[in-house]
């Protein structure tokens, strides 16, 4: 079965509220949405958004990947030659995370499509879901507002931005535990706002307030492994690593050197499904849990995340509340309260 074309579009859809973190501040998304088409007329649907500041991808160089080097890997091809269609994807050209992952889920989409199965079913699993709810950065006493109104709204796992600044942030932390109950988890995510010796000292700290805290994603600068060393070795709470992973090579490096205790994985950073799997196969194998992510970014892109969360038996934690913070109601996730609900139709499926 041959694909006959690939085809992209591009929409902005605004959020609902601006979303703020330690390294920017967004009020819309972009959504660059890929198509691919099969000579039954089967189709199937990819998406990504650029993140500048963490991939390095911009709206521009996502569709010059899509419709140059991409393209040309997969037009023509059969898609029965579905494994050597996903390498030639990560293989046609260097970096594009992001243009990589939107063609991996729209080829992982179209195949499950061509064998009448949801895509959890293609991956092979179907468990229970639930997501963090997430708290952007901002005063003490809005997001303990905003903590409570997540709980109020049936949120028991709260991720908690932090970072920005950090003379600020056990001052945050105290104020979201004063309103919320004891039961409610805290992940924090620094989105890399400290040093090594910074990070160690507030943790220290956090620890000795008991304030629940699950674990704290990427605390220090990306690229500084040893510092992330420091951090997770001088601190009792488990550290993940968020910005520090991108590729399986990434994982075998960041667990064979136990520089972190969990690895967040994202699609928009490893380049979609099929190394996504790799990457929480080899924490497997290493110990190592992992969580699924999302960055701000479509709903579609974030449904291709669950189906493979639900289908993978390492990963154990889920940060999926992207689609919450956009203006339109996702079509291939359901939300009730911190439930998800993925379709059972082919592919990534349609509610309804």
């Amino acid at each position: 079965m041959l694909i006959r074309d690939l085809q992209v579009e591009h929409r902005n859809i605004p959020l609902r509220t601006p979303f703020k973190t330690a390294l920017r501040t967004a009020t819309e998304i972009e959504s660059i949405e890929v198509t691919i088409q099969l000579e039954n007329g089967i189709t199937g649907k990819g998406a990504a958004a650029p993140t500048w500041v963490i991939t390095g991808d911009s709206t521009e160089s996502i569709q010059a990947a899509l419709l140059g080097p991409i393209k040309e890997a997969l037009a023509g091809k059969d898609i029965y030659h579905f494994q050597l269609l996903l390498d030639a994807i990560q293989r046609c050209c260097i970096g594009n995370t992001s243009a990589k992952a939107a063609a991996d889920i729209a080829l992982y989409d179209a195949y499950s499509k061509l064998l009448h199965v949801p895509l959890y079913n293609l991956l092979g699993g179907n468990k229970s879901l639930n997501t963090s709810m997430t708290v952007g950065v901002d005063t003490p006493d809005k997001m303990a507002a905003d903590a409570k109104k997540c709980v109020k709204d049936g949120f028991s796992r709260l991720k908690i931005k932090v970072g920005s600044q950090p003379e600020l942030d056990l001052t945050r932390i105290s104020a979201i535990r004063d309103v919320v109950p004891a039961e409610v988890t805290l992940r924090l995510d620094a989105n890399q706002g400290w040093n090594p010796k910074q990070a160690v000292q507030l943790i220290n700290q956090m620890e000795a307030m008991d304030a629940g805290i699950e674990f704290i994603e990427q605390p220090i600068a990306a690229r500084d492994l040893d510092g992330l060393k420091f951090v997770t070795d001088h601190v009792n709470i488990p550290i993940m690593a968020d910005e520090s992973l991108f590729s399986p090579k990434d994982a075998l490096q960041l667990v064979s050197g136990h520089y972190v205790d969990l690895l967040n994985i994202k699609l928009m950073k490893c380049g979609g499904i099929a190394n996504a799997w790799k990457i929480a196969s080899m924490a497997e194998i290493s110990g190592v849990a992992c969580m699924i992510g999302s960055m701000m970014e479509p709903a579609h892109s974030v449904g291709a995340a669950a189906h493979f969360a639900a289908a993978h038996p390492n990963v154990i934690y889920f940060d999926l509340d992207a689609p919450l913070w956009l203006s339109e109601t996702p079509d291939v996730i359901a939300y009730e309260g911190e439930e998800l609900r993925l379709s059972r139709r082919p592919g990534i499926g349609q509610l309804g």
